[in-house]
């Protein structure tokens, strides 16, 4: 099971309040401005910025 698409349209990134990406494999969200890519485990995203990958 993947995110709820109402659940994509309204998250934004909580260090700029930028678009994120989708990424499915592995499950992800990505800020191309910031250059971070935030976790989703068990279908809930991780929208921490200390917790975020550089990519």
């Amino acid at each position: 099971m993947s995110l709820a698409p109402d659940l994509l349209e309204i998250l934004v990134c909580p260090k700029c309040k930028g678009p994120l990406e989708h990424r499915l494999n592995p499950e992800a969200l990505a800020c191309h401005a910031c250059r971070l890519i935030y976790a989703v485990e068990d279908d809930i995203p991780i929208m921490l910025i200390d917790e975020a990958k550089p990519f």
